[in-house]
């Protein structure tokens, strides 16, 4: 019975998602962002786990900052979330010519420049901003990518996710065989997009994010680390008009040969930039995500101390 009920749910949300995707289809983008920012607003005030959990997060990474001002910060993030999930679906009826007309891009001699040295591209971001309509624009202007994803559980809004981030000739990595596939990838002289803000279970190493641990991905530092790839941090802006600006920023410069846990450090120079941004326009960042584990800091404030320790050794 839950089996047929978690069906009926999928194929209710996907005909949610191709009505929404014909209104969409015939307004304005700007108008589409107002919508999707009501919508945002609307599940402020029904989603009361993820407030509470958007009001803790920035509880700890401001708390100079008055509970007003916070409460209003997450009122404004739940906003922008609503109007991503409009946008990149009304993104996703663009032509070609439309994806161009509706950023400006800044920064981009940084990965023609890394492109040219033929050892890949590693693109970091986070669930920040307009990340998607980035990497689906990216290959009109340079070449295609990959980029490490994980499934969504209803396959049918998963198959409609993937046809938008692959209209533009891009291609999608998931977890299974991803190391090989990636090395693969990089060796070919070609880019990969990975996000490093999600917490994980296995694989991970603690760096600092707003002056907590952070169980945070090792691949992007390991895989540059491994092949030479340069390391590019990406990141997409709202403009007015329904329209974007996509900054690619100058690459992360690895660690000296011979620094002690490069993989760490490395990792920490990306989250310190992924922070730089977040906290500059701290609405756009999903602080509704369980980014800090009260149950794993104790153990990434050992890890760090440990890292610490040995770095002061030397």
């Amino acid at each position: 019975m839950s089996g047929f009920l978690t069906g009926f749910r999928y194929r209710l949300e996907w005909l949610v998602a191709l009505s929404v995707r014909t209104v969409v289809r015939v307004a304005p983008m700007s108008v589409v962002r107002a919508l999707g920012r009501g919508l945002g607003r609307v599940a402020y005030v029904i989603d009361g786990p993820r407030r509470r959990i958007a009001l803790e997060n920035l509880a700890f990474a401001f708390p100079g900052r008055p509970v007003s001002d916070r409460q209003a910060l997450v009122k404004s993030m739940f906003a922008h979330f609503g109007a991503v999930v409009l946008e990149l679906i009304k993104f996703g009826t663009y032509s070609r010519e439309q994806m161009l007309a509706a950023a400006d891009v800044e920064g981009e001699e940084w990965y023609h420049q890394a492109r040219r040295q033929g050892r890949g591209v590693l693109f970091f971001t986070g669930h920040f901003g307009y990340w998607e309509m980035q990497a689906v624009s990216h290959a009109l202007t340079g070449e295609p990518i990959s980029a490490l994803a994980r499934p969504l559980d209803n396959p049918y809004l998963h198959a409609m996710l993937e046809e938008i981030r692959t209209s533009t000739g891009n291609s999608v990595i998931y977890r299974q065989g991803a190391v090989r596939r990636m090395l693969r990838e990089l060796g070919a002289g070609r880019g990969i997009a990975v996000l490093i803000d999600q917490h994980l279970h296995s694989d991970a190493i603690y760096v600092g994010f707003f002056r907590r641990p952070a169980a945070t991905t090792s691949a992007l530092a390991a895989l540059a680390l491994r092949t030479g790839a340069t390391v590019i941090p990406v990141f997409a802006l709202p403009l007015p008009y329904g329209r974007y600006r996509f900054i690619y920023e100058h690459p992360v410069d690895p660690p000296r040969a011979g620094t002690p846990d490069a993989v760490r450090e490395f990792t920490q120079r990306c989250t310190d930039v992924l922070e730089m941004y977040v906290r500059r326009h701290p609405d756009l960042w999903m602080w509704m995500h369980r980014r800090w584990r009260d149950r794993d800091v104790s153990a990434g404030v050992s890890e760090l101390s440990a890292s610490s320790d040995a770095e002061a050794d030397v």
